[in-house]
């Protein structure tokens, strides 16, 4: 492989808190064009991992290049200015503002004009196709003008994405980004990651099963802080070792965990 294909790479990256070891000797390659899945049960180490990776947590040990760059070291605000943007497992959008206000502050932050509150709200209208495009990408055009709270679950998830996308960012970190829903907003949520994903790289946190089998490209199995497996899904779900991390039997089948 072509070193420019790799977009993230860690190497040897380990946190340890007070004697517990939360995520041990992780080497990830993430190719950039592609859709990668870290997954494993409750207590792996993918969170603490994701907040490794967004310089919420500084590592033990190991490093982490992006673009075959030592980001180790860097700030969150670093992070996301070099293009790692992360969405939350929690829906982070401004409740009491209309969909489209929610993505064209988002669309603000580039401008330098986000804490510029004295502005009339017209100097922002240039922002408004943009944002209806944004809109539109995730299946949100017709609530553009709706109050956030008033939203489902599901489309308040889409917003975020929409927000998410509105920062340009070259690789995108979903952490669980179908928790909490239901079947058909699992649905949505799911085909909305696929189209977003075109042409971007994606390093998704996800528990449900069906979710990664049917969008990722490679998984990473984490378990107990270290990597268990990794490959497509078609190899990590026949993996006995995986079988028996997820439900305690290497019989077991892994199709559906995470429901």
């Amino acid at each position: 492989m072509n070193p420019s294909d790799i977009i993230l790479e860690t190497r040897g990256l380990t946190k340890e808190f007070k004697g517990f070891v939360a995520v041990s000797d992780v080497s990830l390659k993430v190719v950039r064009g592609t859709i990668h899945a870290l997954i494993g049960p409750n207590g792996a180490g993918k969170t603490t991992c994701f907040n490794l990776l967004t310089k919420f947590l500084t590592p033990t040990r190991g490093s982490i290049l992006f673009n075959g760059g030592d980001i180790t070291r860097e700030t969150p605000e670093h992070i996301a200015r070099r293009g790692i943007v992360r969405s939350y497992q929690i829906s982070s959008v401004f409740p009491h503002l209309s969909v489209l206000e929610n993505v064209r502050i988002a669309l603000q932050r580039p401008t330098g004009l986000s804490f510029q509150f004295w502005r009339s709200e017209r100097a922002l209208d240039h922002l408004n196709a943009r944002a209806l495009d944004l809109l539109e990408q995730v299946d949100l055009g017709p609530f553009a003008s709706a109050e956030t709270v008033s939203l489902p679950y599901g489309r308040k998830r889409a917003l975020e994405i929409a927000t998410t996308l509105a920062t340009e960012p070259e690789l995108m970190l979903l952490d669980e980004p179908t928790q909490g829903m239901g079947h058909e907003d699992v649905a949505r949520v799911t085909e909305l990651i696929k189209r977003v994903a075109a042409g971007r790289t994606v390093l998704m946190v996800e528990h449900n099963m069906n979710v990664v089998s049917s969008i990722a490209d490679t998984i990473t199995v984490l378990s107990r802080g270290a990597v268990l497996a990794e490959g497509p899904y078609a190899r990590v779900s026949n993996d006995p070792a995986v079988k028996e991390a997820y439900m305690g039997t290497a019989d077991a089948q892994l199709e559906g965990v995470g429901h």
